[in-house]
């Protein structure tokens, strides 16, 4: 046979007939063929128009409006007026001093209880909470080994900051996160209206998150907390929200016929049933967090991520690498505790015994007193090995040995990068927003449509819309090559198990890794560059495509794929017939994830040689100009709401016909 489609294997009797509206119908077929010829008709006369009324050329400066003077005005206002105004001395000033205090708090104790206590205190929670097992075994290793090399590499210190922001800064978003799901959980009103907020917030890079906060608190620990708290807080909130509302329906109607009030439902049953989903979105508010504190640097957080900005500043690898390290090792100690807390909590088994409950938890307070007890103080010198040094030395050999690594990163500037810049720039602006709509229009709806006409117009009218075609220019060379690359492994995955299996730690613990870190390794190789930026983000993005891909493929109808073995067909022909169409609403989910996740690490790719919208941002955050930053930052979200709509738009067709 010549090939088959997954047409042919799915086609139940009738389906011609089907009623309008539903999938697959002919009368569906006709008119979206007819809408699209419409849309098509209506485009081409728009092009005309436009060529013949607008002509061509970059955003017009007469439809631009300057922003960056009243937002340097506001900023010297706040700065004039920070000690005087009640506006400042009788709240902001209050939570200024309270996150400050807060974090100094927990950073003396954790100093007071010495390196060994902090360790102790590591090791045994991360025990306890995986339980008393093997694997709890293997995380509290995973524990010792990370701040063992902490401090090994000289970096105690800054891990004592790092840990200190992230308890207050986890602890804050943790509470705030459970109280908005709880509400999104039991008012259905709210959840509709948190919604589309958590979805904005979610493609929102972290650079976007910054500026606001440093406008009206400066730099310093306040600014670095809040953000932290804001950007980490949606996780919490929407697993919160879904375990509530997915709680088991027989479960809920036992509790009603037994008499119980709503809020007794709610606390012995729904909360109870939602544990799972509460704890995973600890685990991902505590990701999102390191996440953020590292970057937090940028305005004054201080810690390990401090010790990568200066050291990247300065193209320092060696320094980068020291601290980039610790950073890794305590992401993967913080995933591995809160993700086996969460199965062990899931285990239908009890965990009974004597070493159980309370008692488990005064045997670690007891071991955290008894290391706390023999009054150790930083971690000492003797025991610490600079390997910044030796980094280097290996850097520069690449740089010397290697020479095609640099040649590759020319080479996909001059062929790639800029060709693809240049024709961006080279398209009549109005076109381009004719191009968007008719995109987000042709793969959503009018809404999607209208929304990412509008962000894309706010960009131009800010006066960066050659930076943001940079940016986007970028943004697309990098989804490009992330998306071949993933969708090609995640086939492969699908179809071989123990590929899946190979695969699934490394990609476990790249996953893991702050966006910061990825910096490290792509300065080493390919210098401060745009490549640089590009190499970070496809890395960075790459788990989630490939697994989503994977899952998406493994996840096709049994019975379609039975069909297609049985009517003959190939492997080859499975694969582009019957998995690939089926699997199309996770390659979307794809598509839409590996956008937001490349925008994310092109933004932070600023630091490294990126230009275009990133380095306006660390430009503004470093020299105080807070006009750019935050002209940059607002080009920035738009940018990314542009592209959340026209690569995710069938969710939302879903969700408003479900």
């Amino acid at each position: 046979m010549s090939g088959i489609t997954v047409d042919a294997v799915t086609k139940k009797p009738g389906a011609l007939d089907a009623a309008p509206g539903q999938s697959g119908g002919l009368g569906d077929f006709v008119r979206r063929r007819r809408g699209l010829l419409a849309g098509g008709g209506a485009l081409a006369v728009l092009v005309v128009l436009g060529a013949l009324l607008l002509g061509g050329g970059g955003w017009p400066s007469a439809l631009s409006v300057d922003i960056s003077a009243p937002l340097d005005d506001a900023n010297d206002w706040v700065i004039d007026n920070r000690d005087t105004h009640p506006l400042f001395l009788y709240f902001l000033l209050h939570l200024s001093n309270t996150a400050t205090d807060a974090v100094n708090g927990v950073y003396q104790g954790l100093d007071a209880l010495g390196w060994l206590g902090v360790v102790a205190a590591g090791v045994l929670v991360a025990w306890r909470a995986a339980g008393l097992g093997t694997r709890g075994a293997r995380v509290a290793l995973t524990a010792l080994g990370a701040f063992a090399v902490c401090g090994l590499l000289g970096m105690w210190d800054a891990t004592l900051i790092t840990i200190a922001l992230m308890v207050v800064a986890v602890a804050v978003a943790a509470v705030l996160g459970a109280l908005i799901g709880l509400l999104a959980g039991v008012f259905d009103r709210f959840d509709r209206a948190l919604r589309p907020v958590l979805d904005t917030m979610q493609v929102l890079p972290a650079f976007a998150y910054l500026l606001p906060f440093v406008l009206v608190f400066g730099t310093g620990t306040p600014a670095a907390l809040f953000c932290t708290v804001i950007y980490a807080a949606p996780p919490m909130a929407r697993l919160t929200a879904l375990g509530l509302r997915g709680a088991d329906a027989g479960a809920l109607e036992a509790a009603r016929s037994l008499g119980a009030s709503g809020w007794q439902r709610l606390w012995t049953a729904r909360l109870p049933l939602a544990r799972k989903q509460m704890l995973l979105g600890l685990n991902q508010t505590i990701m999102m967090a390191l996440s953020m504190v590292v970057i937090a640097a940028l305005v004054g957080a201080g810690g390990l991520g401090e010790e990568v900005y200066s050291a990247l500043s300065t193209t320092d690898v060696g320094k980068a690498f020291a601290a980039g390290v610790p950073i890794v090792l305590i992401a993967i100690w913080l995933d591995r505790t809160t993700a086996a807390a969460g199965d062990r909590l899931a285990a239908t088994e009890p965990g009974g015994g004597w070493l159980h409950g309370g008692r488990a938890w005064a045997l670690v307070a007891a071991g955290v007193g008894a290391a706390a007890a023999v009054r150790t103080t930083t971690w000492p010198e003797a025991w610490t090995y600079e390997i910044s040094t030796p980094v280097n030395q290996a850097q520069e050999w690449i740089t010397d040995n290697l020479a095609f690594v640099e040649v590759w990163a020319r080479e996909f500037t001059l062929w790639i990068l800029n060709p693809l810049r240049d024709t961006l720039m080279w398209l009549p602006w109005w076109s381009v927003l004719l191009l968007v709509a008719a995109v987000a229009w042709l793969v959503g709806n009018w809404v999607s449509a209208l929304t990412a006409t509008a962000a894309m117009g706010a960009v131009g009218a800010l006066g960066v819309w050659a930076k943001s075609l940079d940016t986007l220019s970028q943004v697309l060379a990098a989804l490009v090559v992330t998306l071949v690359l993933g969708i090609l492994v995640g086939v492969l995955s699908a179809r071989a198990g123990w590929l899946e299996r190979l695969l699934r730690p490394l990609l476990d613990a790249m996953q893991t890794m702050p966006q910061f870190v990825y910096l490290i390794p792509v300065v080493a190789l390919f210098g401060a560059t745009r490549t640089s930026a590009i190499v970070a983000a496809v890395v960075y993005a790459l788990p989630a495509v490939v697994r989503i891909t994977t899952q998406g493929l493994r996840e096709v109808d049994p019975g379609a794929m039975e069909a297609a073995r049985s009517l003959g067909s190939s492997a080859r022909q499975q694969l582009f017939g019957v998995q690939l169409p089926l699997a199309r609403p996770a390659l979307q989910l794809a598509v839409n994830q590996g956008v937001v996740l490349v925008l994310a690490v092109v933004v932070v790719g600023g630091l490294v040689g990126g230009g275009a919208l990133g380095y306006d941002v660390v430009k503004g955050l470093s020299r105080g100009e807070m006009g750019l930053g935050m002209t940059a930052g607002i080009a920035i979200v738009c940018l990314g709401l542009v592209l959340d709509r026209i690569t995710q738009p069938a969710a939302r067709t879903a969700r408003k016909h479900s």
